[in-house]
């Protein structure tokens, strides 16, 4: 079993906030083996029929509990999940429940309470580039031409099967089970579409075109894909009014593999490695910054900064995306700073060795590769 030391730690500290972890992300990014891993917890299946009877009454089962942590995987197949986690964190405050889904928690009506106060909310991503050594990978093109699902990642050879077939699984678990969509072509037409154009703009006309679907159909389907993980959707950053940048969403596939499975890549070159370096940075971002914080940034003039995370009031801070760094220009980060002046610039490429400042033109820009990203973020208190 492969350690993951960021997300135990993740799990660890969000226990101390409040009962109920909500373990979430796409199929086979490794919530079971993460969550059995968990020294000293009662792990149980929730799939299983002899599960969801023993939690038919939650009080007793809760009561009878010697362990002080429980896992319930796969939670959402319980009749009333979101009553038996209420009981716990309500009746039971000493006892520590990590709860592992596909989706949000809101993504299915067998949630009738949100557990405001009671809950948080890990999400886990793919395998990050930190994380490439202990599952015994080094080749970062190879971690992009796969993807980070585990079981891929390690494989010894690759099998493109393996991508149709969690197509079919996540249609049937995690979409038709939660959602009742009955077009299914059409539902995973529109997903390969959004892997092909990965980065680009959300254009619900075109999009309708291409799946055959109608307009209201492709924006309601989008939503169930941001719900169970399978895309990221990015809004434009905006502050103070201000009207220069246009108003469509980003639409930005879970898994690099995915993106080059759909666009028939078997081999990478250097421009395609670029393309999924970006994906691979958004993963890394997600994995610490709230996804409400993080953005991209695009004039009517087509200037453009990859990412942008929040920070409050007028602060933000500013990551662009390059294979090489050799091939950073600064148009898009200088017009961004006219109108953003205060936060810190990132440039994050996959050739640097050590993170490094350097002042080009009028910028302060930190160069760094993404594995360095998270230390960097840390505030002053963190690092100490």
């Amino acid at each position: 079993m492969i350690p993951r030391p960021y997300w135990e730690d993740r799990i660890a500290k969000s226990w101390q906030n409040a009962p109920v972890v909500w373990l979430t992300g796409v199929r086979r990014v490794g919530k079971t083996t993460l969550a059995r891993s968990l020294a000293g917890a009662l792990y149980l299946n929730c799939d299983l029929p002899s599960v969801c009877d023993r939690l038919e009454d939650p009080e007793g089962f809760f009561s009878a509990l010697s362990d002080t942590c429980l896992i319930l995987d796969e939670i959402h197949q319980l009749p009333d999940p979101s009553r038996a986690l209420k009981i716990a964190a309500d009746a039971f405050p000493k006892l520590k429940i990590l709860a592992t889904g596909s989706s949000t928690l809101a993504a299915t009506s067998k949630f009738r309470d949100s557990l405001a106060g009671r809950k948080r909310v890990v999400h886990l991503l793919p395998v990050l580039p930190e994380e490439m050594p202990a599952f015994g990978i080094t080749d970062i093109r190879r971690r992009l031409l796969r993807g980070g699902l585990p079981q891929m990642l390690m494989a010894e050879q690759s099998d493109p099967e393996f991508y149709a077939e969690w197509m079919d699984s996540f249609y049937a678990r995690d979409v038709q089970e939660l959602f009742r969509i009955e077009k299914r072509a059409g539902f995973l037409q529109l997903l390969q579409i959004l892997l092909r154009q990965s980065g680009g703009l959300f254009e619900s006309t075109s999009l309708a075109k291409m799946s055959g679907l109608t307009r209201p159909t492709v924006t309601n389907y989008l939503h169930v894909l941001q719900v169970t993980h399978a895309v990221t959707v990015l809004t434009p950053y905006a502050a103070g009014g201000r009207r220069e940048i246009i108003a469509q969403p980003k639409v930005f596939g879970f898994d690099t593999g995915f993106v080059a499975f759909n666009r028939g890549w078997e081999e990478l070159r250097t421009e395609d490695c670029g393309a999924l370096w970006e994906h691979l940075v958004l993963e890394t971002l997600m994995s610490f910054s709230s996804e409400t914080n993080l953005h991209f940034w695009r004039d009517k003039q087509q200037r453009e900064v990859d990412f942008v995370i929040s920070r409050g009031g007028a602060r933000c801070d500013a990551f662009e995306c390059k294979w090489n760094s050799d091939a950073f220009e600064t148009r898009g980060l200088k017009a961004f700073r006219d109108n953003y002046p205060r936060g810190r610039n990132f440039l994050v490429a996959s050739n640097v060795v050590q993170p490094y400042s350097r002042k080009i033109g009028e910028l302060d820009i930190t160069i760094a590769n993404v594995t360095h990203l998270r230390e960097l973020m840390k505030s002053p208190a963190e690092r100490n």
